[in-house]
Order: C-alpha cells, then structure tokens, then sequence
C-alpha cells in the first residue's frame, strides 16, 4: 500500500490523527470557551454553573481514561479511538436540543468520555509508527487539528449568533457534532494501528539507536512525577480556555465578535506549537522544551492576573498560543522514551488520569473564586504560580538521553 505513495503512511496516520484531535480535543473540548457565554446568557448560567459543566466533562473524560487500557487491549487502538469519536459527534449534536443546566451537564460528561477514549490511543498510535527521532515532532502535528477547531469557532460562533439570535448557540453545537461525524468517519478511515500491518517499519527506524530508561530513579516515581507535572498542565490550561473568553465579555466589556477574532487569533498562532516543540523536544530534549513552554504560559496567565490595559490581553494570548499544545505531544513521547511501546499505553494513560483531576479541578475552582470573588483574577493569579511550579519540577525530571 505504502508504495503508491511518494512517502512513508505513518504521515497519512498523522493527517488522520489531527482530524481526529479536531473532533476530541477541538470540537470535544475547546468549542466550549466561546460557546459559554451566549449559551450562558440564554440558559441562566452562573459562573459556578459554567465551571461545573467544564468540570463534568473532564469528569468523563477522566473516568474514560481510567477505562482506556483495557479498551486498547480488548479492542485495539483504531477501533477504541473510532468509538470515542462517535460519541463526541453524537453528545455533540444533542446539546443543540438541551434544555437546561442539568442537561448539558449530562451531556457534556458524554462529550467527555469520547474525548479521553479517543485522545490517549490518538497520541499513543503515533509511537508505534515513529521512532523516537522523530516522535515529538509527528505527534506534535495532531495537536493542528485543536487549533483549527479554536480558529472555526471563534470565526463561526459569534457569526452565528449574530445571525440567529437567541438560537445561535443551539446551531453552533449542532454544526460542530454534524462537522465532527464527518471528519471523525474518515479519520477512523485512514487510521491504521500498526506499521507491520502495511508491512512496513516505523519512520526513522533504520537511522536512530534505542533510548533506555534512565537509572536511579524507581518507576513509581518517575511516573508520579511525570503525572503531577502533566496534572498541573492539566489544571493551567483547562482554566485559562474555559474563562478567557469570558473574561474579556464580562469583566473587560469586548463584545462577542472582537473575543472571537480573539480566540480565533490564539487557535493560528497556536497551530504549529505542537510540531514546532515536538521537534526542539526531539532535538534539544524534552526537558528543555518542555521549561520553555510552561515559562510562556506562566507569563501569559499572569498579564490576565494583573490590572493591566486591555493590549495585555492579546500579549497574553500570544504567548499562550505560541506553546498551547505542546505539553500532551512531548509527555507522549516522554512516556514512550521511558517505558517502551508495550507499557506506553497503560503508562501514559495513568499519567493523563493526572492531568484529567487537573482539568476537572482548574474550572471548578477557578468557577468558584470567580463567583466568591467577582472576578477571574484569583483563578488567574492562581494557574500562575502552578506553571512556575511546573517548571520547578520538569527541571527536576532524571535526564532523557536525546532521541538521535
């Protein structure tokens, strides 16, 4: 099959990959920051109200995670990310019919599943037909597919709304679930779980040596240490995309159109995070680029902390998008550097059950303060001093021998 084409298939597996990230992590997930606020309008959502049905979906997500191993053992990776896709269109599609806060709270807990049954095995098939030389780059590509959905919504939203109205919201939801079964049934088309099944080796096999664990460090540790690295990771960046949208509507008095070019302008620049770390990970280690990234995102949270004009404001998003995507790719491949392929996959979804308490936890929280306090600034002030501790402990992390 591979020799039709004039290159190796592991890069129609990542073309696959990022259309189903466009379906679990954009569509499945990061939608819900410009959606929140005219469905918030239109339902009587509270802040508190708001953080929760962020929280429920990180609820499903963690519980899908929790279960995902012995889904890949029992079914294979394809099969586990093409059901979890299914059920992000269709939970999707549902929410346009809701009718209260109980309802959307249920369904994106759905939407949550999906998301974590397809997002583990997306991120760990790219291991099985990379090799390490090359792997933080190829699964950095996948995370395009997020910021594309990002650029959709925050163009699509607000005209949407514009056009319709009070029903807007209801339209945007049903647009997305239709967009993600169409791009999710040929995402599962292309996807193939292995190289030996095309009779191939996977990409960089014959030019790269073997990594070995590094020694002096037990393997509970490691793994501990590596979750609460991507638990933090989880935290920052589920607070800061659910709120940041709101926060320029409600506390900053932009309208809906400008967060939109807004959130649009932070899903572009983020667009070529993921490769663009994934390959410093490669080159410079994964350690090094992953410093990097939680030292901009740092920055970015504390200019939405801090009493500043609004030009802050988009100096924040910038610095957010530049690195938005990186950390899931390089951890993959940190994951799949260290254990192996054989245990990357129980080990990586431990470690994202980790980041999945983050993600429930920072809008829940962050929810909270808002509410108790009247504003994000608490919630903001908070994620920055979790990104500095982050950078604390990946300097920490046992050296990596680089992948060349």
């Amino acid at each position: 099959m591979n020799r039709k084409l004039p290159f190796h298939y592991g890069w129609i597996v990542v073309l696959a990959g990022t259309l189903g990230m466009f379906v679990s992590l954009g569509c499945g997930r990061l939608t819900l920051g410009m959606l929140l606020p005219s469905m918030g309008r239109a339902v009587g959502l509270n802040y508190a109200e708001m953080g929760l049905i962020s929280t429920a979906n990180f609820v499903g997500y963690l519980l899908a995670v929790l279960l995902v191993g012995r889904l890949v053992a029992r079914l294979g990776l394809r099969p586990t990310i093409v059901a979890g896709l299914a059920l992000v269109a269709a939970s999707l599609s549902a929410i346009a019919a809701a009718q209260g806060f109980v309802s959307i709270l249920v369904l994106y807990f759905l939407t949550g599943l999906g998301n974590g049954a397809s997002f583990v095995p997306l991120m760990i098939i790219i291991s099985h037909w990379f090799h390490p030389r090359a792997r933080g780059r190829a699964s950095g590509f996948l995370m395009i597919g997020a910021s594309v959905a990002m650029i959709a919504s925050g163009l699509a939203v607000p005209a949407v709304n514009a056009a319709f109205g009070d029903a807007g919201w209801r339209l945007n939801w049903l647009g997305f679930g239709l967009s993600c079964i169409v791009v999710g049934a040929l995402a599962g088309l292309l996807l193939r779980n292995r190289p030996a099944d095309l009779g191939l080796e996977p990409v960089g096999s014959a030019e790269s040596a073997a990594v070995s664990p590094p020694s002096g460090l037990g393997l509970g540790r490691l793994v501990a240490h590596l979750g609460t690295i991507y638990w933090i990771f989880g935290f920052v960046y589920a607070t800061y995309v659910t709120f940041i949208v709101t926060t320029m509507v409600s506390e900053r008095a932009f309208d809906e159109i400008a967060a939109g070019h807004f959130w649009a302008l932070l899903g572009l620049i983020s667009v070529p995070s993921g490769p663009v770390f994934g390959a410093i990970s490669d080159r410079f280690g994964r350690r090094a680029a992953m410093i990097a990234v939680f030292t901009m995102q740092g920055l970015a949270y504390v200019l939405v902390a801090a009493a500043l004009p609004d030009p802050a404001v988009l100096f924040s998003i910038v610095l957010f998008g530049l690195g938005a995507w990186a950390i899931p790719p390089i951890m993959a491949a940190t994951v799949s550097d260290y254990m192996g392929l054989e245990r990357a996959v129980r080990t990586f979804a431990w470690v994202t059950v980790m980041m999945g308490f983050g993600q429930m936890m920072g809008p829940a929280v962050a929810g909270v303060l808002a509410e108790w306090q009247g504003s994000f600034v608490g919630g903001y002030s908070l994620i920055t001093g979790l990104a500095l501790l982050a950078v604390l402990l990946v300097a920490l992390l046992p050296r990596l021998p680089r992948s060349r």
